[in-house]
């Protein structure tokens, strides 16, 4: 095989940086992380369908950036990725509207902050339905449609508490360690459809869901303690990871799990 050795001016690799004229899908955009993910995708040029369950919150937002980006570039879908038939109407609109899909975010997520031992069934199937089997049969349901697109991506929100323990409960440390794993999955399954997938885990990220632990200030100021860059991450930080991992730039970035922790998981002693 051939290696290309060749150099281009910067001006000519500005399209590396771009989404223009691409189909994206994202999850949980109505707020935090998945808003600011379509948010900076449509900077890019794509066109993004933003998907949640709650239809008046949803629809406010996509007319905050339809103002900004144009009508015709921000769709909206009210569905729960959890059921089966949210998933379903999430395919059948990609399927009419934009034919191929470039882009999927999988970014949906929820917790229970409870012991192992005090979880109710109920509690559980609704943690792993939301965070794991939504983003797994997702994918699958999707991957026609990334495929017949000749390169997509991928990208599933994880979460540090994949890697490490931290106090949010097994169940949801469970399901964001298998995600980690699933992109790892299937970024080798499907390498030959030209579908790369992958991973990006925040620690805090001053999101509407991390507001509930992180309005107590004893908790905040651990919280800080424990990061060696002393803050708590914004929106606009992990969405411009997962965004990084859809570009063009990115194209050689497969299988990986991208950590946006501000140093959390490396702090020793």
């Amino acid at each position: 095989m051939a290696i290309d050795t060749s150099s281009s001016s910067s001006a000519a690799l500005g399209h590396l940086w771009r989404l223009d004229g691409q189909c994206a899908i994202v999850t949980g955009a109505s707020q935090g992380i998945g808003f600011g993910v379509a948010e900076q995708l449509l900077e890019r040029g794509a066109q993004v369908l933003m998907v949640a369950r709650s239809n008046k919150t949803l629809q406010h937002r996509r007319e905050q950036l339809a103002q900004r980006y144009g009508e015709q570039q921000v769709h909206a879908l009210a569905a729960d990725v959890s059921e089966a038939k949210g998933r379903c109407a999430i395919v059948e609109w990609s399927s009419e509207h934009f034919g191929d899909l470039n882009l999927l975010i999988n970014n949906v997520g929820t917790n229970i902050r409870k012991a192992a031992l005090e979880y109710k069934e109920d509690e559980y199937q609704h943690i792993f339905n939301t965070n794991l089997h939504s983003t797994y049969q997702l994918s699958c349901q999707l991957h026609g449609q990334l495929r017949l697109a000749k390169t997509a991506a991928v990208v599933n929100v994880s979460s540090v508490a994949g890697i490490t323990h931290l106090r949010t409960g097994a169940p949801y440390g469970m399901t964001k360690a298998a995600l980690i794993q699933l992109g790892k999955n299937l970024a080798v399954e499907w390498a030959a459809d030209q579908i790369r997938v992958n991973t990006m885990a925040p620690w805090y990220i001053a999101t509407p869901l991390a507001q509930q632990v992180l309005q107590d200030p004893s908790y905040l100021q651990e919280v800080i303690k424990r990061t060696p860059l002393q803050r708590v991450g914004q929106v606009h930080e992990a969405a411009a990871a997962v965004v990084f991992l859809c570009l063009p730039a990115a194209s050689y970035i497969s299988g990986q799990c991208l950590v946006v922790d501000g140093g959390f998981s490396v702090l020793g002693f």
